[in-house]
């Protein structure tokens, strides 16, 4: 038998124990282990895309100039639109609005602004990627690889047209930042050398005060004794 002031301390710590376990209070409310999880699940964004501007009721590539697709079912059209496309053709897509953007001629993918177009598609899209998918190394090697490729691009560019170069950058969003006039990759050889080498002319640096101090008291010590005795 409890007494009375156990039984009221059970009573009262029983709808607790409840929501802990996950059975829940007995006015409702749920598990409250959970809710941390589910705030973190409200809080999450949706990220936009960069296809998000194409319009899903466009026909694919391969439909649009298919005799007699006027006169279609408005489900088939759904299901030969860019709604149903996968991403490889929708990155098609706007990888020839973005070239017909900044090139004069959209058929020539051969000139340097309709690359930098190409490869800008291609970062974006593995920016996306790595923005739901973290941990992937894979890929942001290739976003790295992909980046400097362009950044030669540029600055190749830059060097023979530099009103293609003005527009290419305008149109596409970039921000080009200069590179610097040397670099060098820091490899775990050159670091140590480097190290050895600041060590070994601030060594250099410590001898040659310490010469030029005793130098200097050299030069004192005759002066000294050149002085003549006052008399006792």
């Amino acid at each position: 038998m409890l007494r009375a002031p156990e039984a009221a301390m059970l009573r009262a710590a029983r709808p607790v124990l409840a929501a802990v376990l996950g059975r829940g209070p007995p006015g409702g409310g749920g598990c409250l282990l959970s809710q941390p999880a589910r705030a973190f699940a409200a809080k999450k964004q949706v990220l936009p895309s960069q296809v998000d501007d194409l319009p899903s009721s466009m026909l694919r590539q391969d439909f649009r100039n298919v005799p007699g697709i006027d006169k279609v079912d408005d489900l088939v059209k759904r299901v030969l639109s860019l709604e149903m496309a996968p991403m490889k053709e929708k990155l098609k897509i706007k990888k020839e609005q973005m070239v017909s953007k900044v090139s004069a001629n959209p058929e020539d993918t051969s000139s340097l602004e309709a690359r930098v177009a190409a490869l800008t598609v291609k970062i974006r899209s593995y920016e996306e990627h790595m923005q739901k998918h973290r941990k992937d190394k894979a890929h942001k090697r290739y976003l790295l690889m992909s980046v400097d490729q362009r950044k030669k691009m540029l600055k190749n560019l830059r060097q023979t047209n530099y009103e293609v170069f003005e527009k290419a950058c305008k149109e596409l969003g970039i921000e080009y930042t200069f590179p610097p006039l040397y670099y060098r990759t820091a490899t775990r050889r050159w670091v140590a050398k480097k190290a050895l080498c600041l060590r070994v002319y601030q060594e250099t640096q410590k001898l040659k005060k310490l010469k030029k101090r005793e130098a200097t008291l050299k030069a004192a010590k005759p002066e000294v004794s050149e002085t003549p005795e006052t008399p006792v």
